[in-house]
């Protein structure tokens, strides 16, 4: 990440760095999504620069200014009934230097994409040097306009495949929680919102502001990847029988190794036509198919609390614990080393965590002060 000194009028270029000049923040609340996109990064945002200062007992400084608007003004509901209603519209704005566009249904946003009032308010402001960002779906509103034309980009994974056919021009990296691209950012999950949000902070005002905004909020500093999260696609719909058949095998047999000589023989094809229809019908080649079922395996494993390494290793068929550890990476941005520390069910007992981890240093920062 920038560790570059906030300047005074991001649309302006950049300012005298020993300036400490508040930047203006504007998010655009959009109907049918979750209030959680629109609301923890303002949340995140007014806390820069002031909560840590607060819980300290220093004077606060300030360090954005956070506006939050609809298109017309009028309220919105979001995605399960919740009326949010900030009384300001898109056009009420006079200045900002960044703008979020907050979730929405797919297909609220493309109705969106077809009123000229939101579309030509963003493609102007970014003209005009604004950095343009997209939260989960709200990203598909950026793609809509063209905002995000051979840029690099990320959303939430569930939603990748759909935003990837009808946005071929985007280069697609779901993989990642937060991407930037020429002024113009993306973020993955509903929660990836906090992860853009921090981005942001420490790339306008540095580290440690940044970090002193993630322990005051007590969040964990931008991730760097999601697909760890998702859950692995081991293959699109499809209507091939004779690969269905091979599928479930693989599926049953999963941590044996198995020959494509061997499926192309249960499923009576030569191997070649074999490798040529698995991959037409699951988007996949068998040995990576395989490879997938291993992985998704594992990382079930490590969600139940599995002891060691190297016993997942082993169940799922591989002798070479490295080799698993690099594949593991590979497909989930994680080791599974890392990936247990995330997702194995905890429980705390006197602020630790029962397994032995250690307390966060935020944690012991605070049991010092108390």
């Amino acid at each position: 990440m920038s560790k570059q000194v906030v300047s005074s009028n991001v649309a302006n270029g950049p300012a005298n760095t020993a300036e400490r000049s508040v930047l203006d923040v504007t998010i655009v609340l959009l109907p049918g999504g979750y209030a959680s996109t629109a609301i923890a990064p303002t949340e995140v945002f007014h806390s820069a620069g002031t909560l840590w200062h607060v819980i300290q007992g220093e004077p606060v400084q300030p360090r954005f200014r956070v506006k939050v608007a609809t298109i017309d003004g009028g309220p919105v509901d979001s995605r399960y009934g919740l009326e949010l209603n900030p009384k300001r519209s898109i056009h009420d704005i006079e200045h900002t230097d960044i703008i979020i566009v907050s979730s929405s249904d797919l297909d609220t946003l493309e109705k969106i994409a077809r009123n000229n009032t939101l579309v030509s308010w963003l493609r102007e402001w970014h003209s005009r040097g604004a950095y343009i960002a997209g939260i989960c779906t709200g990203v598909a509103l950026l793609a809509e306009i063209g905002l995000l034309d051979g840029k690099q980009a990320t959303t939430h994974w569930g939603a990748v495949d759909r935003l990837r056919r009808r946005y071929p021009k985007v280069l697609w990296r779901p993989d990642l929680f937060v991407t930037e691209d020429r002024r113009v950012l993306c973020s993955g999950g509903v929660y990836a919102s906090v992860d853009l949000s921090l981005y942001l902070v420490e790339k306008f005002c540095g580290h440690e502001t940044a970090l002193q905004c993630a322990k005051s909020l007590v969040v964990s500093m931008p991730r760097s990847r999601q697909s760890g999260y998702s859950v692995m696609p081991l293959s699109r719909p499809h209507a091939d029988d004779k690969i269905r058949q091979a599928e479930e095998y693989l599926q049953q047999q999963y941590n044996r190794d198995a020959s494509i000589k061997t499926l192309a023989e249960l499923v009576g094809m030569s191997t070649r036509n074999f490798i040529r229809r698995f991959k037409a019908a699951t988007g996949h080649l068998p040995g990576a198919y395989s490879q997938m079922l291993r992985i998704a395996a594992a990382k079930e494993m490590l969600e139940n609390g599995a002891p060691s390494i190297q016993a997942v290793c082993t169940q799922i068929g591989y002798e070479d614990v490295a080799y698993f550890r690099n594949l593991f990476k590979r497909y989930t941005g994680m080791t599974p080393g890392e990936y247990r520390s995330h997702f194995a069910e905890m429980s705390l007992d006197r602020g630790e965590l029962a397994s032995g981890g250690p307390e966060s240093s935020f944690a012991q920062e605070m049991r010092r002060a108390s």
